[in-house]
């Protein structure tokens, strides 16, 4: 058996594709997979240089359709970028899932596969049994479909504005209106945003209908009962299973949901409210004005690259290397896709970051969170095989994740001590929010795809019951229609089906790596590096393991963790 020396040096980088292949063009692309999918194979080495040759030739198309998506978001009402990501979409992604599919194959039923080494190659072989499996030719078109729908999602949003104070502003923009200390001022700016919302409500219900209905027909397709079961498997969720999920759910609901709704009744009685509404969630309880952590994306660049080099000097020069080279689009502005990402462009291994900033403390957070995806991509950005230049996402998110928690004790590059203590107690009661919020988005996919006949008046009145289960302590009198439509703003339940229970395992590894730093913040570091550095390459536990953390997201670990923030919320002044 051929094993993996992981101290030799690593094999020849690739040079199978040309430099000016221009990967937007099936044209360009068929006659290289032609040439992989045709190559005889005569030993391991043989198949290991297959895999390499085919990595970067994965990475050219990879990083061709990052490009076209970026320039989508960036500028949703621009048509030649929507007509260029929408021509990729439907005439070169069908082909590259179709390739790719009998070039797994090639690989999986190669003699020689079982001669590579274990050690290096599990995983990837591994991932692509599972995808073999799972491949229906027939899904292709399905899926160009569902993908339309999720590009006609983003138009619909990036489109929306309202005018406030006589100014036309985005949503994102208006999010800063919350935190004023006049609550008048607060509803009104609530009520405009959420009255915008519902205009297009029944245009989105319009597309996830389509949407749900396509799900179901690819998973029976797959030769699954439901949606939910098929997409567990085509995400290979190899180390946790949707039962599993429900004890994240039980955890969420006996553990996190008593902290928060004791936190929302702290607050109406600090604000003098029998009970808190929709506008009163974000406000501070002393009647300070919004924390202002910077103006403009430079000053925003500027602090975050301090933060970074006060924690480490490598982060601080990755983040630097990112001031160029077209890597950041931050600020929000009419026309551009709602929410925040981070993006791997594979060929050239150069992370871009994008977000919607206006000036608020969340803007800090989505740019310490990117910028962890951000170093998890630069770290393992060495690795020949583009299968493992990332991880499982249960695991990169706690690369951004455990970010958020790290950069606490450098706050005052953005704010004076006082202002400081206050973003961190934020942060962390928004936590006891967020792990609620993510039970009730995933428990809300695993019914929709469960009960795939279902009508809109059932699946708003299950919203509302899982609100009912995990919501805060609030009331919604007068806006029923807006409780009942608020998950339409969640945009991975239209893009990206079941990825956001990745969000919950990953902070409670990010709250123990939190916990290892405020002992050890050098070893915490390097720790998280360590991790990091492995991309793929590992399975999910050992992932976990590499960083010092346990892969264990049940009510016991939740507890545990949860009970550790309370103490510090005790601690840190209102």
């Amino acid at each position: 058996m051929k094993r993996h020396d992981p101290t030799a040096a690593p094999a020849p980088a690739s040079t199978f594709v040309p430099a000016a292949l221009d990967a937007t063009k099936w044209e360009a692309l068929q006659p290289l997979y032609q040439q992989l999918l045709g190559r005889t194979i005569h030993d391991a080495d043989g198949l290991e240089r297959l895999l390499l040759d085919r990595s970067e030739l994965d990475a050219a198309a990879e990083e061709a359709s990052a490009n076209l998506y970026i320039g989508m978001t960036r500028h949703t009402d621009d048509e030649l970028a929507r007509r260029r990501f929408l021509d990729f979409v439907e005439q070169v992604e069908p082909q590259l899932k179709k390739v790719g599919f009998e070039l797994d194959r090639k690989v999986v039923e190669c003699p020689f596969a079982a001669s590579l080494d274990p050690s290096r190659y599990a995983v990837l072989l591994r991932g692509l049994r599972r995808s073999v499996e799972l491949f229906r030719e027939a899904n292709v078109p399905i899926e160009t479909e569902v993908t339309k729908l999720d590009q006609q999602y983003s138009e619909i949003n990036g489109a929306m504005t309202v005018s406030f104070d006589g100014q036309e502003r985005t949503l994102p923009q208006m999010a800063k209106h919350l935190e004023e200390t006049d609550r008048a001022r607060r509803q009104a700016s609530w009520e405009a945003v959420a009255a915008r919302r519902l205009q297009d409500a029944d245009r989105i219900d319009d597309l996830f209908d389509r949407m749900l209905a396509l799900r179901h027909r690819i998973a029976l397709n797959a030769g699954f009962q439901n949606f939910r079961d098929y997409q567990h498997a085509r995400m290979q969720r190899f180390d946790y299973t949707p039962a599993d999920c429900e004890r994240f759910h039980e955890g969420a609901e006996k553990v996190c949901v008593p902290l928060m709704r004791k936190l929302n009744a702290e607050r109406a009685g600090a604000l003098g409210l029998p009970k808190l509404r929709p506008w009163d969630l974000k406000v501070d309880l002393k009647g300070r004005g919004p924390l202002q952590p910077f103006e403009g994306a430079d000053q925003l660049v500027d602090r975050s690259s301090r933060v970074f080099h006060a924690m480490d000097a490598e982060l601080g020069a990755m983040f630097d290397s990112m001031r160029s080279g077209d890597c950041l689009d931050l600020e929000s502005r009419k026309g551009k896709a709602p929410g925040g990402y981070q993006y791997q462009r594979q060929r050239s291994r150069r992370p871009f970051i994008f977000m919607n900033a206006a000036g608020l403390h969340r803007d800090v957070i989505t740019m310490v969170h990117e910028a962890g995806h951000a170093f998890h991509s630069l770290l393992c950005a060495h690795d020949p095989l583009v299968a493992y230049r990332g991880s499982p996402m249960e695991f990169a998110e706690v690369a951004s994740m455990s970010m958020e928690l790290l950069t606490f004790p450098h706050l005052g590059e953005f704010y004076s001590a006082h202002d400081a203590d206050r973003a961190r107690r934020d942060h962390l009661e928004s936590l006891c929010t967020m792990i609620p919020w993510i039970a009730t988005v995933d428990a809300f996919q695993h019914w929709i795809y469960l009960n795939p006949t279902h009508t809109r008046e059932q699946r708003a009145a299950e919203w509302v019951r899982l609100n009912d289960r995990f919501g805060a302590d609030v009331d919604w009198t007068g806006h029923e229609a807006s409780l009942r439509s608020m998950w339409h703003r969640q945009l991975h339940i239209f893009g990206l089906p079941f990825y956001y229970i990745e969000y919950g395992i990953a902070q409670l590894g990010a709250l123990q790596m939190w916990l290892q730093s405020r002992r050890d913040p050098q070893r915490a570091l390097a720790n998280y590096k360590k991790g990091l550095s492995l991309g793929a390459s590992r399975p999910l536990p050992d992932l976990f393991a590499a960083s010092g953390l346990r892969f264990s997201f049940g009510p016991e670990t939740m507890g545990e963790l949860v009970d550790e923030v309370g103490k510090d919320l005790a601690t840190l002044p209102a």
